[in-house]
C-alpha cells in the first residue's frame, strides 16, 4: 500500500517542477571498506638463511684477528731473514773503494748494500751539514745534538784514494760542538778576508823592497818545508736518503735548517752530483782527546724499529684478541637456542 501511495505522490511532484533528493541509505546498511588483501607467506627457508648470515657476521671479527695474528708471524720471519742478511754483511771485510766499486755502486746500489768499504780522501768541513737535533742517551741522561755530513773529496796522488767525492755521515756531535765548530768556520772566513787584502797591499809595495833591499845570496835562501798531512781513511757503509714522517718538517737549506737526510738535496747543496754515494762512519778507532764527531755504532744499522719479538708480542695479542671475541660470539648463539 506504502508502494502505491508513493508512486502518485512522485508524479504530482514531477508535475509541480520540484525535484525528488535521492533518498539516504540508512545506517543499518552502511557499505563496509574492503578488506586489503593479505601478505603473502614469506617463501621457506628465508629465516635460516638471516640466521646463518647473523652467526658469520658474529665470528668475522674473530677471524679477522686471527688473520691479522697469523701475518704477524709471516713478518717475524722475514724481519729474522732480513737482520741476519745484514749481519752477514756486514761481518764480511771491507771493499777498497776504488774505480770499479765506486761506479759498480753507481750503476746499482743494492751491490754494496751493508757492506763496508774504506775510502781515503780529504774531509771538506766548510761544507758541512748538521742534520737534527738528533737525540742520544748517555748513561740514562738525553743530550741532544746533531748528526754531521761532510763530502770527502779525492786526493788523486795518493794509489788508495777515491775517485769521485762522497758525502759521509761521520757521527753525532752535541750541540756545543755545532756552535763553535760554526763559529771556528766564521773566524776562519774573516781570517782568510785579511790575509788576501794583506796580500794585495805587499804586492803594491813589492817594487819598493826589490829596490831598497841587496839580493841575498844562495846560501842564505831556505825553502820552506811544507807538512803534507796524510789522507783521512773512512770506514763506512753505504746508505740511502731517510723517510721522514709526517711530522717532520720539510728541509730549508737556504737556512741552513737540514731535518733528514736527504742526499740528492745535501749533494746540489754541496756543489756535488745529485747521484753522489752517501756512506755512514762506522769506524770504532775513536780518539779519547778528540771523541766527537762519535761514528755510528754496527748494532745501530742491524737494528729495526719493529724487531723479531715486538711481532711475536703483537700475535699474541692478535690471537688473544681473536679468542676473545671467538668466545663471546659462540655464547651469544647459546643464548638465542635457550630462548627458541
Amino acid at each position: 500500500m506504502a508502494a502505491s501511495l508513493s508512486r502518485p505522490l512522485r508524479l504530482r511532484l514531477r508535475g509541480s517542477g520540484h525535484r525528488l533528493l535521492p533518498s539516504r541509505p540508512s545506517s543499518t546498511h552502511a557499505s563496509k571498506p574492503p578488506t586489503p588483501p593479505a601478505a603473502a607467506p614469506p617463501p621457506p627457508g628465508t629465516g635460516k638463511e638471516a640466521s646463518a648470515w647473523s652467526k658469520l657476521f658474529l665470528f668475522a671479527p674473530g677471524a679477522i684477528t686471527f688473520g691479522l695474528g697469523t701475518w704477524q708471524l709471516f713478518r717475524r720471519q722475514e724481519k729474522i731473514e732480513m737482520l741476519d742478511y745484514r749481519t752477514q754483511r756486514l761481518e764480511m771485510e771491507p771493499v777498497a773503494w776504488n774505480e770499479t766499486v765506486s761506479s759498480a755502486a753507481l750503476r746499482d746500489p743494492s751491490v754494496l748494500e751493508f757492506r763496508k768499504i774504506v775510502c781515503e780522501g780529504d774531509f771538506d768541513v766548510e761544507k758541512s751539514v748538521f742534520i737534527g737535533p738528533r737525540s742520544r742517551s748517555i748513561s740514562g741522561v738525553t743530550e741532544n745534538g746533531y748528526y754531521v755530513i761532510t763530502p770527502l773529496i779525492p786526493r788523486l796522488t795518493e794509489p788508495g784514494s777515491l775517485q769521485l767525492p762522497i758525502l759521509v755521515n761521520r757521527g753525532w756531535v752535541p750541540r756545543g760542538w755545532r756552535d763553535t765548530n760554526m763559529q771556528n768556520h766564521q773566524d776562519l772566513g774573516e781570517t782568510s778576508e785579511v790575509k788576501q787584502a794583506d796580500k794585495k797591499t805587499d804586492e803594491r809595495s813589492m817594487w819598493w823592497k826589490f829596490w831598497s833591499k841587496e839580493p841575498e845570496s844562495s846560501s842564505e835562501v831556505q825553502k820552506p818545508v811544507k807538512s803534507v798531512k796524510p789522507p783521512v781513511r773512512v770506514i763506512g757503509v753505504i746508505r740511502g736518503s731517510e723517510k721522514p714522517s709526517i711530522f717532520v718538517p720539510a728541509n730549508e737549506p737556504s737556512n741552513g735548517q737540514w731535518f733528514y737526510v736527504d742526499v740528492p738535496m745535501i749533494a746540489h747543496e754541496c756543489g756535488l752530483p745529485e747521484n753522489t754515494v752517501y756512506i755512514e762512519d762506522v769506524n770504532e778507532d775513536v780518539s779519547a782527546t778528540n771523541p766527537y764527531p762519535l761514528p755510528k755504532d754496527v748494532n745501530a744499522l742491524i737494528h729495526h724499529s719493529v724487531m723479531p719479538d715486538d711481532h711475536l708480542k703483537y700475535t699474541v695479542t692478535w690471537y688473544t684478541l681473536s679468542a676473545a671475541v671467538t668466545y663471546m660470539a659462540s655464547k651469544r648463539i647459546k643464548v638465542k637456542k635457550v630462548r627458541l
